[in-house]
């Protein structure tokens, strides 16, 4: 087992069974801690706030688009595979750099594999994640009007918002925990409180600091994972 890593105002035990990747079963730890609470507005159990940047990326830009814009911050999370988490979330600036826009209809339309492969490269897969941005684009432009928030702020209970996550294409069970933790502690999404795992996430992550201790800790259980699935 490891020691603790510190992540933002919270203390986590990084060990084996922390369910820090697609890969692993989560450990219940059990904080569901919601964050700061903020103005209602438009729908329901949802609070219209929108923070000025999410540290995910070494970029200030970067990082506050994937704050602003809904389908820049599916992007990235599409991305998050077999990257740094800041390879990933920076992923969405590159597109509307290349693009001129990282909106649903434009990622549909466009002939992403070039634009990925373009140096430098947006993700070392660039074939396959390019068609996985595509299809993800396809599915909110046909089902949400190209309004990617409408996922959560439509969804009536964190059921709806379950199915909704669950139906984005390359969204897996780790993909929904960690969108819905940054749903509930980063925006105030009240149907997503109910999503968020007992392990941390990037919902946990509210600091430079923060996502150095989070990815500190997803290295320990990586190994620990590793030494439990050869039975060291």
């Amino acid at each position: 087992m490891a020691g603790c890593v510190s992540l933002g105002r919270k203390t986590f035990h990084a060990i084996a069974s922390a369910g820090l990747c697609a890969d692993c079963p989560p450990l219940p730890l059990g904080d569901r801690g919601a964050g700061p609470a903020a103005r209602p507005e438009r729908a329901a159990g949802y609070d219209r706030r929108v923070p000025d940047r999410l540290f995910f990326t070494d970029s200030d830009e970067a990082n506050a688009l994937i704050a602003s814009d809904s389908m820049a911050l599916l992007v990235g999370f599409e991305l998050d595979q077999q990257v740094t988490v800041q390879k990933a979330f920076t992923g969405p600036l590159a597109l509307r750099e290349r693009l001129g826009a990282v909106d649903a209809a434009t990622l549909a339309s466009a002939d992403l594999e070039p634009v990925f492969r373009a140096r430098p490269v947006i993700h070392r897969y660039p074939k396959s994640m390019a068609r996985r941005v595509h299809d993800l684009a396809v599915h909110v432009r046909d089902n949400y009007d190209g309004d990617a928030a409408r996922i959560w702020t439509e969804a009536k209970d964190s059921d709806e918002l379950r199915a909704n996550l669950a139906a984005l294409p390359g969204f897996g069970e780790m993909k929904i925990k960690s969108l819905g933790s940054v749903l509930a502690k980063h925006f105030g999404v009240e149907a997503a409180r109910d999503l968020v795992p007992g392990h941390p996430t990037l919902g946990d992550v509210d600091s430079p600091q923060a996502l150095a201790a989070y990815q500190e800790a997803k290295k320990v259980h990586k190994a620990e994972w590793a030494k439990v699935r050869v039975g060291v």
